[in-house]
């Protein structure tokens, strides 16, 4: 990316912040910006000033003062005094500053905060299947983050201290010399250029830095994720040896950014150091030729000093805003990413007035190269129960991420009693579908947390009557903590069955007319299977139900058996009747009854 391209990114940014800062229809928040930044021009006019007090009580002392009857009245302990005062209000109006803005950026940070949590629900399955969990985290963290510092930094820093360097340029011309004026001029140019130039220099290796920072993060959480599967294989040392390459190239870049600080303090403190000391000898020298008093030469020095300890923190704010424009430019760039499915403008919500459910000559396809659903036709009846069988790829699962909206179908038409799915809410799509997949995921919370989920405003007696029809019930009881036992990461603390029943209580307690059932026990074992098929038949009287099943046994009671293969249906009838027809569904039948027979001895 160009200089050029570098400058419109930030200042795109920068855009992108200020409606949080100046929010429309929030005038209390405009209020407190315009007294915030009034604060901090009266604390800098404050700051400004006080070297005069204190010039004025170094003449008294030293009987230079121009008006000696002003200086005897007050005296130079009230000058003194003066001075003191002066440098409290200056810290006074800082600190009102910062309690007058600090509701404007917590509130900017937090609605920055939710956009992005919500933006990043909006975006669809496909985007979320593509990014990486601990990179999207680090983006947003990092992008938070550098909103955080820019409000800080950018406007009580940088902002101050070019109001200060103004106002000491202005009085360095009007009450000393051009001179002066110019040796300022001069140091803080130089200055300025050394530290953008090395900054430079070492932003580009911070961004290294963040990236394998993102890395080590990715491989990290994804091993974490996988711990079951780290401790199946063994691969403990493997996995740590990955982290540490990550960790190795990050340590790398960190020693190169210790350096080059090095080198830009010692830079800076050459130019700052030369600086100070060429005004301080032109002062002296008025001293010295009786131009200037002993007062004037505090002053100088004092308005050196003040003007060059907020510069020691340049290179290290500008390399700050630099990075924190970089992440709010990164976190921006997702926000700016347009969700896939979106509702229509005049999208209406779904009335379910039985729950027929139609795929008319859908197609579809993930890559345009490779077709998943070809000219797929299904229609399941309003309070029937229709199980879509076949070979793994056939597109099985693809039905239920259409059924969600998950995705929009590339041809054809899904309705529900009639009405498109695109042509209605994606709030009452979804309210109106219930699911049970093959790996029921629950938040790392209480049990009746993860039950009361499928209904947040039910009541404990609905969460525990879901309990009691999904026959889990009496397990929860048996728990030390009962319902507020905590079920872990993903749910690791229960068992596969236990986990399906929680998710079968879930969809109970939603109550839904629709339901689809997603190889809801293919990852469970014959006996615990029994148990779930009766809580799956129970739970699906009187709605419509889609089974989506790779073990046969689990949908021979089905009203309708639908073979699913390479996109299209290849077969469709009652359990009885494809066994008659001796075709595809049956041949998948006598291999299933087979692969039994042979594991039952075992």
């Amino acid at each position: 990316m160009s200089d050029s391209d570098d400058k419109r990114s930030a200042i795109n940014t920068i855009k992108r912040v200020v409606p949080y800062l100046w929010p429309a229809g929030h005038p209390e928040i405009k209020i407190r910006v315009v007294l915030a930044m009034a604060s901090l021009v009266l604390a800098k006019v404050i700051t400004v000033s006080s070297p005069f007090f204190f010039k004025a009580a170094v003449d008294a002392l030293s009987g230079e003062g121009s008006d000696p009857g002003v200086l005897f009245v007050h005296g130079a302990v009230a000058l003194v005094v003066a001075y003191g005062v002066m440098k409290l209000l200056g810290v006074g109006f800082n600190q009102l500053r910062d309690a007058i803005f600090a509701k404007v950026g917590q509130r900017a940070l937090r609605a920055l905060a939710l956009e992005t949590f919500e933006h990043i629900h909006a975006m669809s399955l496909r985007y979320h299947i593509t990014r990486k969990t601990g990179g999207l985290s680090r983006v947003i963290e990092r992008g938070v983050k550098g909103v955080e510092f820019l409000l800080r930094f950018m406007l009580f820093s940088v902002g101050p201290l070019i109001l200060e360097l103004l106002m000491v340029g202005i009085i360095f011309y009007t009450i000393f010399d051009v001179w002066y004026l110019l040796v300022v001029v001069v140091t803080i140019t130089l200055y300025v250029l050394f530290t953008f130039r090395i900054t430079e220099w070492r932003v580009r290796i911070r961004k290294a830095m963040n990236k394998q920072d993102t890395e080590a993060n990715q491989k990290a959480i994804d091993s974490l994720l996988n711990y079951e599967t780290v401790k199946y294989f063994n691969a403990e040392k493997r996995e740590a040896a990955r982290y540490d390459e990550s960790l190795a190239q990050y340590q790398k870049l960190a020693i190169q950014t210790n350096y080059t600080l090095g080198m830009l303090n010692f830079g800076q403190s050459v130019i700052i150091t030369s600086g100070l000391m060429a005004v301080m000898v032109m002062a002296a020298l008025g001293v010295q030729n009786g131009t200037l008093t002993v007062g004037d030469f505090v002053m100088v020095n004092a308005y050196m000093i003040q003007i060059t300890m907020p510069l020691n923190f340049l290179g290290t704010v500008y390399r700050e805003i630099r990075q924190a424009l970089v992440d709010m430019g990164e976190m921006f760039a997702l926000l700016g990413q347009p969700p896939e499915i979106v509702d229509k403008p005049d999208a209406k919500p779904l009335q379910v007035t039985g729950g027929e459910v139609r795929f008319d000559h859908v197609d579809f396809a993930y890559d345009p190269e490779r077709r998943i659903l070809q000219d797929f036709n299904l229609c399941v009846c309003a309070g029937q129960t229709v199980a879509v069988v076949g070979p793994s790829g056939a597109g099985k699962s693809t039905i239920g991420r259409l059924l969600f909206r998950f995705y929009d179908v590339t041809g054809g038409a899904l309705t529900i009693d009639g009405q498109d799915v695109r042509d209605v809410t994606q709030s009452s799509l979804r309210a109106s579908i219930g699911v049970v997949p093959q790996d029921t995921v629950l938040f790392n919370d209480t049990i009746y947390y993860n039950i009361a989920y499928g209904r947040p405003d039910a009541t404990r007696d609905e969460v525990i009557e879901a309990a009691k029809s999904a026959k889990i019930h009496d397990f929860i009881q048996s728990l030390p903590d009962g319902y507020d036992t905590t079920v872990g990461e993903r749910g690791l603390k229960l068992s596969g069955g236990e986990k399906q029943r929680v998710g079968i209580a879930r969809t109970l307690l939603k109550n839904p007319p629709i339901l689809l059932l997603d190889e809801a026990t293919s990852a469970l074992d014959s006996e615990t299977e029994q148990g779930i098929l009766e809580a799956l038949e129970a739970m699906g009287r009187g709605r419509t139900v889609i089974t989506i099943a790779h073990r046969l046994s689990t949908v021979v009671n089905s009203d309708r058996i639908v073979v699913l293969e390479h996109g299209h249906v290849v077969e469709e009838g009652t359990h009885e009747e494809l066994l008659a027809k001796g075709g595809r569904y049956a041949s998948m039948w006598a291999r299933q009854q087979a692969d039994s027979e042979e594991k039952a001895p075992a």
